[in-house]
């Protein structure tokens, strides 16, 4: 029993490790593959078609009786998230790393949790109460975290040597040695790309609740997604040329973005979205730039500095005082481990999942701000 408590307890905490592992890896192989000169909206159209295509018979028979009935509301709450996150997030994203790099890419994406946070408090889904220490630990921590991310791309300083760097030319390649007018068009489009997957995650948390079917609603967005961008790469790229890809660098960066990073992704942060909130899901981001900064620098050569080591080290202890917030706002909630218990596992039958209604979900999501305050 001890040990299933625990276990219950810890799986949130790895899904989100184990995502920015994923996350990393679509950071590396997409800028090369972006920089080799593949269109990013050819890529973000194969990426989401891919990952529906995978995702999709999942749904179809983990959810085939749990699945709810499709509602007008649910249907432009998913055409909203589908524009969000596939169309905005992911070109903008794409457009903003071609210009840097995937390091300067990843650091940056470390405001996303404050930002998050932020609109959690301004759409009543996060309440904050400022005489409690888990909501200093909270507001605290969405700062810090800002102030490191902000110190990594403010400040450069030397370049830090590692076993695996002695020895190498080290070229300019960070992001403060572009060409200025690319470097600055790739942040604004990089912190774009934050606010809309800000907004994906808030508004991906209120649509679980009256659409409570992950597999489904992946399936959805993704599907959507792909017919969204597709229109906009049809406008974009009016030849032939780019949309025809082989068995390589361009097909790989496409399945693996749309697999891990899109279907996989969407799923496993709804499961937990719903039972710690948005916040706890985006808090985790600051892991992806740290294994993003080591994996850059061995595999596509970019260089570690000073200023991103400080940077991190600052990051880590942020996005430290934000989860300790968050879990003593978990930790103060009506004790809910029966339902909680199997709550990151597919469903075994659809009778099991049927069990629980709408507003059962709706219980679990705990980010209603005149009940409970959310908990991711």
């Amino acid at each position: 029993m001890a040990l299933g408590g625990v276990w219950s307890r810890v799986k949130p905490y790895l899904a989100m490790v184990f995502l920015q592992f994923g996350y990393a890896g679509m950071y590396l192989i997409s800028v090369a593959t972006l920089k080799q000169g593949m269109s990013h909206y050819v890529l973000v159209v194969y990426r989401n078609a891919i990952a529906a295509a995978v995702i999709f018979p999942f749904a179809l028979w983990f959810e085939r009786k749990a699945r709810p009935k499709m509602t007008v509301s649910n249907f432009l709450k998913i055409m909203a998230l589908a524009l969000l996150e596939p169309v905005l997030d992911q070109n903008f994203y794409y457009m903003g790393a071609k210009n840097t790099n995937a390091s300067f890419a990843s650091a940056l994406y470390n405001v996303l949790p404050a930002v998050t946070f932020m609109n959690a408090i301004l759409l009543r889904m996060e309440k904050i109460e400022i005489k409690k220490r888990r909501s200093q630990a909270k507001i605290i921590g969405a700062l810090v975290t800002v102030v490191g991310a902000l110190l990594m791309i403010l400040y450069k300083g030397p370049v830090v040597e590692f076993i695996w760097t002695k020895g190498r030319n080290h070229h300019n390649n960070t992001a403060g040695s572009q060409d200025d007018g690319h470097w600055l068009a790739g942040v604004f489009m990089l912190l774009l790309s934050c606010f809309c997957w800000s907004a994906f995650f808030v508004l991906q948390s209120h649509t679980l609740k009256s659409y409570p079917a992950e597999l489904s609603l992946t399936t959805w967005i993704c599907s959507m997604g792909a017919v969204q961008s597709g229109a906009v790469a049809l406008v974009m790229e009016r030849s032939a040329k780019p949309w025809l890809i082989g068995f390589d660098m361009r097909f790989l960066t496409a399945a693996y973005s749309g697999i891990m990073c899109s279907g996989i992704a969407y799923y496993v942060q709804a499961i937990v979205m719903k039972e710690r909130g948005p916040v706890f899901v985006t808090a985790f981001n600051p892991l992806c730039m740290i294994i993003v900064a080591v994996l850059g620098s061995i595999v596509l050569g970019e260089e570690i500095t000073v200023g991103r080591v400080i940077g991190a080290s600052i990051i880590v202890i942020g996005l430290y005082s934000l989860i300790w917030g968050k879990s003593k706002d978990h930790l103060t909630q009506p004790s809910e481990t029966g339902e909680k218990e199997g709550a990151l596992k597919l469903p075994i039958a659809a009778t099991d999942a049927i069990k629980s209604n709408s507003a059962d979900h709706a219980t679990v999501v705990e980010i209603p701000s005149a009940r409970n305050p959310s908990s991711i």
